[in-house]
This record gives C-alpha cells, sequence and structure tokens, in this order.
C-alpha cells in the first residue's frame, strides 16, 4: 500500500489514462471542504440537534413544521457555499472518461453544480421535493412551513432525502453495487466508509479486483485494503491526480506523433 499527501503512482496513472470503468464514491469529507457542516465530529450539525426529532418519517408526520425550518436552513446552508476544485475535477474526470460513475452519500447537490452528470445518489437530495404519501416528486421549490403544500393525492410535501429507518432508494443502492462489482479501479473519497450499505461498496470493488484508492485526511474503515492511500483533502490531491494523468497523456501522444 503506497501512502502519499500528492505523490501519484504510476500503476494509477496508467488506469486513468486507459479510460478503464471508474466508479468514485464520495461522502461528507469532500462536502465539508466547501464549508457544508458534517453530521459527525465534534463541530457536527447532529450534535446540536437530536436526529430523531428532525430526520424519521415519524418525526415529519408529528411536527412537519419543525422538519421542514430544519431542512429549509438546511437548503439556505448549503446554497451559500460553492463546489470546490474536487468536485470539479471529478465534472473534469466525467467528461474525459467515458467510463467514470459518480456515486454520492451527499444530499448537497454540489457535484451536479460543478458538472457532473447522472450522479448515482444514494440518500436523495435536499434541492428537490417529493409526496410523503406516494413518492411523486414535485416540482414546486418555496416552501412555507406554516402551510405545506399538498401532493394530487393529498399528501405532504417532504424533502427528497433518506431519513433514518427509511430503505435507500433501489435503483440507485442496486446500480452502485453492480458498477462497483464491475470496475476496474475505485475511488473512496471523504467518507469513513462506515455507514452500510455504501460502505460496502469499497469492499466489493476491491474483492473484484479492481485498484483501490482512498483520499481521505484521516485513517478509515478501508484504509488497510487500499492500494493506494492520499491522506489529504480531496481538493488538493484531485487536481493534482488529474493534472498527473494528463502530463502523461500529452507525453503519450508527442511520443507517438515523433515516431
Amino acid at each position: 500500500m503506497n501512502i502519499s499527501p500528492v505523490e501519484v503512482s504510476k500503476s494509477l496513472i496508467e488506469l486513468l489514462c486507459s479510460d478503464c470503468r471508474t466508479v468514485v464514491l464520495t461522502g461528507a469529507g469532500i462536502s465539508a471542504e466547501s464549508g457544508v457542516p458534517t453530521f459527525r465530529g465534534k463541530d457536527g450539525l447532529w450534535n446540536k440537534f437530536d436526529p430523531r426529532e428532525l430526520a424519521t418519517f415519524s418525526a415529519f408526520m408529528a411536527n412537519p413544521k419543525l422538519v421542514w425550518e430544519w431542512y429549509l436552513f438546511r437548503r439556505d446552508l448549503i446554497n451559500k457555499v460553492e463546489p470546490n476544485p474536487g468536485h470539479f475535477t471529478l465534472a473534469e474526470m466525467g467528461k474525459a472518461l467515458n467510463r467514470l460513475r459518480i456515486v454520492t452519500q451527499n444530499v448537497d447537490n454540489l457535484h451536479q453544480r460543478a458538472g457532473s452528470v447522472d450522479v448515482i445518489e444514494l440518500h436523495g437530495n435536499i434541492a428537490r421535493n417529493k409526496c410523503a404519501d406516494c413518492g411523486a416528486p414535485v416540482s414546486e421549490q418555496e416552501i412555507d412551513p406554516d402551510q405545506i403544500p399538498l401532493c394530487q393525492c393529498g399528501g405532504r410535501i417532504r424533502p427528497d432525502v433518506v431519513w433514518f429507518g427509511e430503505m435507500l432508494p433501489f435503483e440507485a443502492i442496486e446500480t452502485a453495487q453492480r458498477e462497483s462489482s464491475q470496475c476496474e479501479l475505485f475511488f473512496s473519497i471523504g467518507t469513513s466508509a462506515e455507514v452500510y450499505p455504501a460502505a460496502d461498496l469499497p469492499r466489493i470493488a476491491k474483492r473484484a479486483g479492481a485498484y483501490l484508492v482512498e483520499i481521505n485526511p484521516d485513517p478509515t474503515e478501508v484504509t488497510h485494503i487500499a492500494d493506494e492511500v492520499f491522506a489529504a483533502p480531496s481538493g488538493e490531491v484531485l487536481p493534482e491526480l488529474w493534472r498527473a494523468a494528463m502530463n502523461e497523456q500529452r507525453a503519450k501522444r508527442t511520443d507517438q506523433h515523433i515516431d
């Protein structure tokens, strides 16, 4: 296992240049680099609020006004931050590599704002709304907590995020597991690898023979099985990594032209 701040191995550069099947899993760490508060750690938002009162279906049905005030507060926080170099680099990689898929545990929409498309969202998206009864997506964005709008079916409108006690979207997790089992290169970025089933994705990839790369300032549950570890923020590592891969591709094209 190669543990490096930003130095990129030849093996990793060659894999990126080969446009192999690649899966990127991102967690709260990449968003924290943009200033989005995390839910864990000493400064986590859940240390200030009881999640049982704010992020469960029963809490919503008991006090929808309180829950909506909380999520509108979170939306406002997220809208004030911007994607960071890690998000933008992943968007560049997604445009250049034909077989790269981004899977995120985050609900903040920052990957999409950076330019990434077809992001697999395991926990939903805080920018969207849906019906609490039938699950239909709702285009209405402006929510008044004192007058929560109703769906055509009569159900209350709720944030389109996965709450505690709820199942992850079946299609999203099934696609993420399938892509992880078939990829040749897997990035685990800014995630503690402790929350399942997302935490199993790097393990699935590793068991299937993928080259596992971790980018996270602190050791995690998958550090010991990773082929390459970058103990630094993704906003520092990813631009350097991608720059190294682009330089290698340019060098190869130059050599071919000379030959």
